[in-house]
């Protein structure tokens, strides 16, 4: 479980003694993994509300935490084209940073979780259609399958006729796994709008509450302590709340900077400054042998 800072701020106890062991070069850094998440939008009367889940406490990441729908890639994500609308795989591999079977599997990867934790599917029969109501046995059974990884999003969207949405989606801000993190993931945030006709249910087994919550809303939580976040999330919590409806959000989207956002720790006077670059509000100063100020 994570330390309780003064605000929300996600911080695992064992920081300290990784960044140590990693500054001593004890520690050898993981590959991170590719991942995508979702900050699904809504309009509400107080503007726009963010789909978010909470994952159980008994997770060994992030227990507790309020985080968006989201996870790593399928490495069949990729294997072949599948039915795709919206921006070309090309324009995808541009704005991400990656090559066109990579933007591809992020891509896929960003609709395929949403389908599977939030049972929102951002695809339709055709480029400029989206599926409706998604809550039938029958689509339950797609999604289970999906995520017991008995079938591939791409034999999924096949069988059932469906193009693929990118253009439902923004590139948001790309964050990767500090270094002394055991489990670690390069992972890109999107926007998008819930499509009109589907409504979110908690649909994942890592969850046990989900909840529609404006940014203002989720971020003044967090700032009182009551709710845990990681700095990913609070930092694109604090970004939306500039914005008055989800249409507006996904028109800022292609602007956004996708530079990776990676925390950097060092020693300095004998504390150990744990910063995230362009987010001043996470640093952290670890004296060498105590608990983070």
């Amino acid at each position: 479980m994570a330390n309780a800072q003064a605000d929300g701020q996600w911080y695992p106890p064992e920081w300290p003694e990784l960044i140590r062991a990693l500054a001593s070069g004890d520690l050898t850094p993981a590959v991170p993994r590719r991942a995508a998440t979702v900050m699904l939008l809504k309009d509400t009367g107080d503007g726009p509300a963010v789909h978010m889940l909470r994952r159980r406490t008994s997770m060994a990441f992030a227990g507790g935490a309020y985080a968006y729908p989201g996870g790593g890639v399928d490495p069949r994500d990729d294997d072949r084209h599948v039915r795709w609308a919206g921006p070309a795989r090309a324009w995808w591999a541009d704005r991400l940073g990656v090559d066109e079977a990579g933007a591809q599997a992020i891509v896929c990867a960003a609709v395929r979780e949403t389908y599977e934790e939030a049972g929102v599917l951002l695809a339709g029969p055709t480029p400029d259609t989206v599926v409706g109501d998604t809550t039938g046995e029958d689509w339950e059974a797609d999604r289970a399958a999906l995520v017991a990884r008995e079938t591939s999003f791409a034999e999924f969207l096949d069988r059932r006729g469906l193009v693929l949405r990118s253009d439902l989606l923004g590139a948001w801000t790309r964050w990767i796994t500090p270094e002394f993190e055991p489990r670690r993931y390069d992972t890109w945030f999107f926007v998008a709008a819930l499509p009109e006709g589907q409504r979110t249910r908690n649909a994942s087994t890592e969850a046990d509450h989900t909840v529609w919550i404006t940014p203002r809303g989720a971020a003044a939580g967090y700032d009182r302590g009551e709710l845990l976040m990681m700095p990913p999330t609070i930092a694109t919590l604090r970004r939306l709340t500039a914005y008055e409806t989800a249409a507006e959000a996904l028109d800022a989207a292609p602007a956004r900077d996708l530079t990776p956002v990676l925390a950097t720790a060092r020693l300095v006077e004998g504390e150990i400054v744990l910063s995230w670059p362009g987010h001043d509000e996470f640093t952290k100063r670890i004296p060498t042998g105590g608990a983070p100020a």
